[in-house]
């Protein structure tokens, strides 16, 4: 079994751009319908026009980095911004990241479209 993510674009040609300006990601196959298909190492994900872009208010795809903080550094030199989130003592972000009580960090972003994406260690 596969699980692929897909992720909705308003405007395809300014995600694609995001994807590889921030993420440096180039698409590696197009679709009929202009969708893109992006590859980071073992997981594809397809980028696909819809008009419900940026609606969805939960993490839609996570990105797994050997390092929380050189990466959160290194997406924000390439233009993220990284959401602030305070949902209580237990999960609230400071400066874009959360450590959760178990010790867990995290951060999120939003893509070009407004889709959310975590980052965190494995």
């Amino acid at each position: 079994m596969q699980i692929v993510a897909t992720l909705p674009a308003s405007d395809l040609e300014r995600a694609k751009e995001w994807y590889g300006r921030v993420l440096q990601l180039e698409p590696v196959e197009t679709s009929e319908d202009g969708s893109y298909w992006f590859q980071a190492g073992d997981t594809r994900f397809l980028v696909y026009p819809s008009q419900f872009a940026g609606t969805n208010q939960a993490t839609a795809a996570a990105i797994g980095v050997d390092d929380l903080d050189a990466a959160v550094a290194e997406f924000r030199s390439r233009g993220a911004v990284f959401e602030e989130y305070d949902f209580g003592d237990d999960f609230r972000t400071v400066d874009g990241i959360l450590t959760s009580p178990a010790g867990t960090r995290m951060a999120w972003m939003k893509d070009s479209e407004g889709n959310i994406l975590g980052v965190s260690t494995p």
